[in-house]
């Protein structure tokens, strides 16, 4: 797999200084947005653009034609190097699964990276919007779902974020300052291989074993966008670890028991890092010890939120032993994120 970024990339202090006077070019808010972009812990981010082209977006068009221009160029390079790194050509792939939430592409990315990356005609496509942060975790679990049924097959996995093209201008709502503060651009790609596939090539990784699907009731205003001639307007509740308190433990344990599992037992936590918040109530809630979370927190404070390809970031740093240890042949590892619904996604590996 290959975790790719975009090429512009700044201190949090110089975004927080060219963000607050496109968030609020009165001034009015400047110091709030200051306060919350100091406290979501993020040292840099890579953005889609040069941090002086925000200002002058003209509207939702612009930044969409963006979104497209950028985010083939990031896709192509994840893919190729993923692909590279696990020593297959694009043509030995069968299903891509793509996935984005910051911009809309019609025909969609995938179909446009066709004749750039290589990939054969006759490749299934499966192009996904709407899953939002979950849909790394979701789209490792879906693959997976595919690949049980279709062992001898090659499955590719893209995520591309360009979340800083929603940064809404002259709206100074906590949500907006909020995502102006915590939200990356970057791609991720994955490649996964067939039972049967794997074990004819010879290739070397962690399994999926299964994974759970859970949607929170009374949720739906919790996380999401609300879409207008403005483009996306981002829709984010405090109450996002209230539910993260309420619901994740027992959903974990209950998922591990069903392979009898237990928490302690799990050698790598591979979770999305939605922020210090949901961070802070994932650890209180599943009693995890000083460290368990150290890959996340890092990948949070290095490149910030990016959405759906943050938790695949996150993978690709647990896996080269980036900061950590790799886990041992035969321990288990949970991949997890949550997203708009509100809903989470458990992915349980075995390496």
């Amino acid at each position: 797999m290959h975790g790719n970024l975009s090429e512009h990339r700044y201190s949090q202090a110089e975004i927080t200084e060219a963000f607050s006077a496109v968030v609020s070019p009165s001034g009015d808010s400047h110091e709030v947005i200051s306060r919350i972009h100091l406290a979501t812990g993020i040292e840099h981010r890579n953005l889609a653009l040069p941090l002086e082209q925000y200002a002058v977006l003209s509207g939702f068009g612009e930044a969409n034609d963006a979104f497209i221009r950028i985010a083939l160029d990031l896709g192509e390079a994840a893919i190729k190097a993923a692909l590279a790194e696990a020593g297959l050509a694009a043509t030995d792939v069968d299903l891509v699964l793509a996935t984005s939430v910051t911009g809309i592409a019609t025909p969609s990315l995938d179909a446009r990276l066709i004749p750039r990356v290589g990939l054969r005609p006759d490749v299934k496509r499966l192009p996904i919007f709407g899953l939002g942060c979950v849909a790394g975790a979701a789209g490792l679990a879906r693959i997976n779902d595919y690949l049980v049924g279709h062992p001898d097959e090659i499955a590719l996995l893209l995520s591309v974020e360009l979340c800083s093209l929603t940064v809404q201008r002259d709206d100074a709502t906590m949500p907006n300052i909020v995502a102006s503060g915590l939200f990356g651009d970057g791609a991720a790609a994955v490649v996964l291989v067939g039972e049967q596939r794997a074990a004819r090539l010879g290739l070397r990784g962690p399994h999926v074993i299964a994974s759970r699907s859970r949607m929170y009731p009374g949720t739906e205003r919790t996380m999401g966008w609300d879409i207008s001639e403005r483009g996306f307007q981002v829709v984010l509740s405090a109450g996002v670890g209230s539910v993260i308190s309420q619901y994740l433990r027992h959903d974990v344990d209950a998922f591990l028991k069903e392979h009898q599992l237990t928490s302690p037992e799990i050698a790598a936590w591979i979770c999305h890092p939605g922020g210090p918040r949901v961070l802070q109530a994932i650890e209180s809630t599943l009693y995890l010890t000083k460290g368990e979370l150290d890959v996340t927190w890092r990948s949070l404070a290095e490149i910030g939120n990016l959405s759906s390809a943050s938790v695949l970031h996150v993978l690709r740093d647990t896996m080269t032993g980036r900061g950590v240890d790799v886990p041992a042949v035969g321990s288990s590892g949970l991949v997890m994120a949550m997203g708009p619904g509100f809903c989470a996604e458990l992915v349980l590996l075995q390496w």
